[in-house]
């Protein structure tokens, strides 16, 4: 049977009124030359590729918030969560470790197997995140028996790193790792049909998507904070003063 999708006008008008209403969404719209990936249509709405950009709700917490300090430099303090329940793949993994770093918004997305003990953990950070940016002075995660551990509390103490758990109220703290976690679960979903059994072949594509794309944040993307300018990538070339269009066989890949 074939099926189709219509939206009502009502639905549009819906969008059209929350879209006005979210302070993150004008952002884009204000910077829409430097990200080429948003539109707005004849209709004022804002598109994102083929997508429409609708204002996630969420859920507000109870108790107090506790704000974090702004730290003082790149990966300084950092923001750890997981995302679970991906399909497993021919090296098994089936679960990303976010890494985070507060300052600059760049991340890391580390493909692990969602019951890789502490000690892999440990490894895995050591390979990936110490080798890059040395040890953090800050952790910021929620209370996963892996970080209330004692051999990750031990190593943190003799690292210098202090632990900030969220609390039973907060599980975000800082709000850092739930923001980062749903754009990379859209981006996954996306390309959820292309990459069905091998998605942490690419993992790697989307983690330099997100580190060269404009955050609203720091009005600017996590590499230009990180080193001073967008890298260069086969169809941004023009944003890095490079003027000629080179490696066009990869944008067919990377599409």
């Amino acid at each position: 049977y074939w099926a189709s999708l219509r939206i009502e006008p009502d639905l549009i008008s819906r969008i059209k009124e929350a879209q006005k209403e979210d302070k993150e969404i004008w952002t884009i719209v204000e910077n829409l030359d430097k990200q080429v990936e948003f539109r707005i249509d004849e209709d004022n709405v804002l598109w994102k590729d083929t997508r429409l950009v609708v204002k996630i709700e969420h859920q507000r917490a109870s108790g107090l918030l506790q704000p974090l300090n702004i730290p003082i430099w790149k990966w300084d303090e950092i923001s750890i969560d997981f995302v679970t329940g991906l399909p497993r793949t021919q090296r098994r993994h089936d679960a990303i470790w976010v890494v985070v770093d507060r300052l600059t918004k760049s991340v890391h997305f580390l493909p692990i197997c969602k019951d890789y003990s502490v000690s892999r953990l440990v490894e895995i950070f050591q390979q990936e995140i110490v080798r890059l940016h040395g040890t953090p002075s800050a952790i910021v995660s929620d209370r996963d028996l892996r970080f209330t551990s004692r051999f990750w509390k031990g190593l943190q103490k003799a690292w210098g790193t202090r632990l900030k758990f969220s609390t039973a109220f907060h599980p975000q703290t800082d709000g850092q790792s739930e923001c980062t976690i749903q754009t990379l679960e859209d981006r996954l979903r996306s390309c959820a049909l292309e990459w069905t059994g091998n998605w942490d072949d690419y993992i790697c594509l989307v983690e330099f998507s997100y580190n060269n794309s404009w955050h609203a944040s720091i009005k600017c993307a996590p590499f230009e904070m990180l080193c001073g300018r967008k890298c260069r990538a086969p169809i941004c070339w023009d944003q890095v003063r490079e003027r000629v269009i080179e490696g066009t066989e990869m944008i067919e890949v990377t599409n």
